[in-house]
């Protein structure tokens, strides 16, 4: 009998969604983009804030670091694909270099893991930056900060990516994380979310520290898309959250429960290496052959992807 995966669509149906004039094509002025980048943090907030709406946050910040690692290594000049950097992580033996692919999305997945809550969240950013600029974060964030209650979140992240990119041009990654940190704190989030780096362009960056017409609008209104398309990343998440959940108490291998967590917070699962020989987080034990056997359930179920292609070396995960 072939098995009946859980209709994602009336997940999603249930969830906030973006209204469509905010992805409407008219013509932006700095108040329109400001107008409806409130709409779309309205609903970004809500999904990532009320639990009742089922987004697995884990997952998500996984899959935006991820999507800013790809960005940010465009932005410096390597042009890496998303699936060269997530093999370089996520197939790397423990212990040995992941080159600079894989230190690249370790460096967002160690962004998406800053809390707020703590005394010494200054010291893990200084930590992600080393000490070039440890007399000047403090600085960017306040002035950053500043522009966020006068002018609104957007030209809070703006204006901290221009603070730091004067600095040193070459720094796009630090002016993104510190972006993305303005924009966590104005939303009152525990933790950040890398959202900022999406979509951006090196042509949008020189010009804004140029300060030529029509720059600052211009990040913002990519800013506003990144929202756009992290609240649809958001939703699809839940829906296929929803879908594995719903499957878990057919699954019938020992430690499948543990194994479904960490499919609900990881984006990406290699069975030789996080499933076994004991599940990633746990002291559950797991065969090689099981964990191959019980990814290859999850795919026949409907609710997991196999994200490579390959016969070997393969990786699992919810994809949006």
């Amino acid at each position: 009998m072939t098995y009946q995966p859980t209709a994602i669509d009336d997940d999603l149906s249930m969830l906030p969604k973006l209204p469509s004039w905010v992805t409407s094509g008219r013509a932006e002025t700095p108040e329109t983009v400001a107008f409806r980048s409130g709409a779309a943090l309205t609903v970004l907030d809500s999904l990532v804030s009320d639990l009742a709406h089922g987004v697995p946050v884990k997952l998500l910040a996984n899959w935006l670091a991820l999507k800013a690692a790809t960005a940010t290594s465009k932005l410096e000049g390597r042009l890496a694909q998303e699936a060269d950097i997530r093999d370089a992580y996520h197939l790397t033996p423990p212990g040995e270099a992941r080159g600079p692919d894989g230190d690249l999305l370790a460096f967002w997945r160690d962004t998406a893991r800053l809390r707020f809550s703590g005394r010494d969240w200054r010291t893990g950013l200084e930590g992600l930056f080393g000490p070039n600029f440890e007399d000047e974060i403090e600085g960017w964030m306040e002035a950053g900060t500043a522009r966020v209650n006068s002018h609104g979140p957007l030209a809070g992240c703006v204006s901290v990516m221009r603070a730091v990119l004067e600095v040193d041009d070459r720094a796009e990654r630090i002016a993104c994380v510190l972006s993305d940190i303005v924009l966590a704190r104005a939303l009152g989030w525990a933790s950040v979310l890398p959202i900022t780096a999406q979509s951006l362009t090196k042509t949008m960056l020189r010009e804004l520290i140029a300060e030529e017409q029509g720059a600052d609008l211009n990040v913002q209104s990519c800013l506003l898309r990144s929202f756009g398309e992290t609240i649809r990343l958001a939703r699809d998440l839940a829906g296929h959250g929803a879908a594995l959940k719903a499957v878990a108490p057919k699954l019938r291998a020992k430690g499948s429960e543990a194994a479904v967590a960490l499919f609900l917070s990881e984006e990406a699962v290699a069975p030789a290496s996080m499933l076994s020989p004991v599940i990633q987080g746990t002291t559950i034990p797991m065969t090689d052959r099981a964990a191959r056997r019980f990814c290859d359930r999850l795919v026949e179920l409907g609710v997991v992807h196999e994200l490579t292609g390959r016969p070997t070396f393969r990786l699992y995960g919810i994809a949006p």
